[in-house]
């Protein structure tokens, strides 16, 4: 029986950037979704880092890289990326600010400058890891084998609808998903219920997942998606409410296979 069905997808082609929603994408065992958070932001001042080729940085914890929950204001950027061509475009208020080649030093050196520039015209939070105003390296490459998740285990993300439901009744505003920042959202199942998957396999589209943790939360899900602004206070929300500032769940990739919109959770 079908536990739950694929309402959206998304993948994030540059770590703590604009969100892409995709009709469907291939789950790889062993590495997850090609593609996403295949590049990311890292201030060059991690030495250890900079004596490798930018292409090939390795994974590293995310204070490392400039995200949302350091830098919110980052959010107001809208960041489309286009792998076929390898192009990075960016827009501020509807205006393209920057379109660069990922694949190339020169356009690399642009989309770096760019950000660098960028953050050192905003603020960041009081609870930022690396405050300081470093330069950024685009690391990452375009061939999608690069990955900079929060996790170094290989995962992919699952929120559901009803879950998101809930959390829009109690801040009495809508709660976009954006700022969960999931690969998958189900609906068809109730608020709450993805934290009952954990231990088990399933069936996603033509692959086969193993769901295996609880999602804990930072200040990323107060950022609101469009302007930046931290405006709703959801992590004491949950902690209010359910005592827990987590949501949403991790899995791993059992078995390779593609998944789109539409497709079912079965056991």
């Amino acid at each position: 029986m079908a536990l739950a069905t694929i309402k959206q997808l998304f993948t994030y082609p540059i770590k703590g950037l604009t969100p892409q929603a995709m009709s469907e994408f291939a789950l790889t065992a062993g590495h997850g979704i090609k593609g996403d958070r295949a590049f990311a932001l890292m201030f060059a001042d991690n030495l250890e880092a900079a004596k490798i080729p930018a292409e090939n940085a390795p994974w590293m914890s995310k204070k490392y890289f400039a995200v949302q929950n350091d830098w919110p204001l980052l959010a107001a950027l809208e960041c489309h990326y286009q792998p076929e061509m390898a192009v990075l475009t960016v827009k501020r208020q509807g205006v393209a600010v920057l379109s660069a080649e990922t694949n190339t030093a020169a356009g690399r050196d642009r989309i770096s400058t760019f950000f660098t520039e960028y953050l050192a015209a905003i603020e960041p939070t009081k609870e930022a890891r690396h405050p300081q105003l470093a330069p950024l390296r685009l690391v990452g490459d375009s061939s999608g084998e690069t990955r900079y998740p929060d996790r170094q285990p290989v995962h992919i993300s699952l929120l559901s609808q009803a879950t998101l439901d809930q959390l829009t009744d109690i801040a009495h505003q809508n709660i976009d998903v954006r700022r969960f920042r999931p690969n998958i959202l189900l609906e068809g199942v109730s608020a709450w219920s993805e934290f009952e998957l954990i231990g088990q396999q399933f069936q996603l589209g033509t692959a086969r997942i193993e769901v295996t943790a609880r999602i804990g939360r930072c200040v990323n899900v107060e950022v609101n998606p469009q302007t930046g602004d931290r405006d709703i206070p959801l992590l004491s929300l949950l902690q209010q409410e359910f005592g827990h500032a987590q949501t949403g769940v991790l899995a791993k990739i059992i078995n390779s296979g593609t998944v789109k919109i539409g497709d079912v959770l079965n056991p």
